[in-house]
């Protein structure tokens, strides 16, 4: 699989500096990683974000600096827990995930609004070797419409976990909720109690992260809604509270909108550092960087409780990843971690790693109500770029079959645009290409060199709670066969 990010070695250079030595422009990562969590292990800072639908799940990026980041690995590779044929699929399953090492283990939290919080979790005790042996996630709290969990394991060993409510499951939102789990961490041992109402002056808030500090309890959540909110923090000697407040961070004069959930985070040199996501549209939801400094017990965020977009001397408009192409020629036997499966699922008749061959092969799998479950898809960057495959589809040859099978070029989200490949056996080449604005066009080339628009200009569109996606697709529809066609992929590029 050619490598397509950062190389190892200048992330290890870069970590010997110290972060205030570093300038960086927002967002560092100009990607769809929405309700970003951040923890460090040892010199490593990992991330992860709700995967919703996409499979592998709960993708997992790792940096050594903070600002540059490598997708790593996936908690979730196969499934969502306790999916089951004709489930709703599109934005739901895995929300809003919290990321925390404790005793040689790493856990990931997340919510599930129709099932309840889940944990998964892999040993790391000799260290981080990617990607990890995670276990089978287990339903730590069964309930419908708890979301957005975080774990805190305290000085005398107990177990806290800080959560929020999905109006739209448990008919009742704006609180935050606090329960004591085992000591195992995977079930509870006193139930969920609300800790906070935040209908008056913090509606809809949300998205909690629960971290303990100089003797205070500290739950850092938004609200106030995704594209108008501001960033809480509370603060108590008591884990149950109450609880004192200040808004630390919020949109002002600044043209970032928000800020969302995020994570603070600390350097090995005592730096403090705070994550959070801006959502702008359809380029998703776009993950930001802002200093922090702690006066009388209270972190003080950006620039003065307002969002930076530049840090240090870097004079740069571009967002640390908008450089960097996005190449694979499938020359491996698996899957890069980039590409996500859209159905909740990954169903081993839909794709081979023909590695042999450098070569990707998608077969024909019937269209889902909801949506095709076997599109194969990646993040847009929001920045204008084109997006290009060399290909060859060949369909059933059965005449009974004609017109049965599709493949191609998909832009997904809420309304999906398609540019399908000719069935006629022969390689040819596919275009996407895109504004800044996310308005798209598509190519046609027999020889990569010479293009043909195909269809009008169209504006995508973002999915459920999700940036729009890019990617490959090949479907049938529901006649009977024996044996389906299939579309070839000899190296699909994202070239900003």
């Amino acid at each position: 699989m050619t490598k397509h990010y950062l190389p190892t070695l200048i992330l290890l250079l870069m970590s010997v500096r110290s972060l205030l030595a570093i300038s960086f422009t927002n967002p560092i990562l100009p990607y769809d990683y929405s309700d970003p969590d951040v923890c460090r292990v040892g010199d490593t800072y990992l991330l992860t974000s709700s995967s919703f639908n996409n499979i592998p799940g709960l993708q997992i990026l790792a940096s050594t600096d903070l600002i540059h980041w490598e997708i790593v690995d996936a908690a979730l590779p196969y499934k969502v827990p306790d999916y089951e044929e004709g489930c709703l699929v599109k934005g739901n399953f895995v929300w809003a995930p919290s990321i925390r090492e404790h005793d040689g283990k790493l856990y990931i939290f997340y919510g599930d609004p129709d099932r309840g919080i889940y944990c998964v979790r892999a040993d790391i005790s000799k260290g981080l070797h990617f990607p990890l042996a995670w276990e089978e996630a287990v339903l730590v709290m069964p309930a419908k419409g708890y979301i957005d969990p975080c774990p805190l394991w305290d000085e005398d060993g107990r177990v806290w976990l800080c959560h929020a409510l999905a109006g739209s499951r448990a008919g009742l939102k704006s609180v935050i909720m606090m329960a004591e789990l085992n000591a195992d961490a995977l079930s509870v041992k006193v139930p969920s109690r609300i800790i906070f109402d935040g209908h008056k002056e913090h509606p809809t808030c949300e998205g909690p992260k629960l971290y303990k500090r100089n003797g205070y309890y500290y739950i850092m959540h938004p609200a106030g809604g995704v594209e108008k909110g501001w960033q809480v923090v509370q603060r108590s000697k008591n884990i149950y509270g109450p609880y004192e407040l200040k808004v630390t961070l919020q949109q002002a004069g600044t043209d970032i909108n928000g800020p969302h959930q995020g994570a603070w985070v600390e350097t090995p040199q005592g730096e403090s550092w705070f994550f959070h996501f801006q959502d702008v549209g359809v380029a998703g939801r776009l993950v930001h960087l802002q200093p922090v400094k702690w006066v009388e017990d209270w972190p003080v965020m950006g620039y003065e409780g307002q969002p930076i977009r530049t840090f240090g001397d870097n004079n740069s408009k571009q967002p640390t990843w908008a450089n960097f192409m996005r190449r694979d020629d499938f020359s491996d036997t698996k899957l890069a971690l980039d590409w996500q499966f859209a159905g909740g699922y990954v169903n081993p008749k839909w794709y081979f790693c023909d590695a042999a061959h450098s070569m990707l092969r998608l077969y024909s799998y019937p269209v889902n109500e909801e949506l095709m479950p076997n599109m194969l898809l990646q993040k847009i960057p929001a920045t204008a770029f084109t997006a290009t495959a060399r290909i060859r589809f060949t369909p059933n040859p059965d005449k009974k079959m004609v017109g049965a099978e599709k493949a191609g070029l998909v832009v997904f989200g809420r309304k999906s645009f398609t540019l399908e490949a000719p069935g006629n056996g022969e390689w040819t080449f596919l275009r996407l290409q895109m504004n800044d604005k996310q308005q798209g066009q598509f190519f046609r080339s027999n020889d990569g060199e010479h293009w043909d628009a195909v269809g009008e200009v169209f504006q995508a569109v973002e999915g459920h709670w999700t940036g729009a996606q890019v990617g490959l697709f090949c479907s049938r529809d529901n006649r009977t066969i024996n044996d389906s066609g299939f579309l070839d992929i000899d190296w699909f590029e994202i070239r900003p």
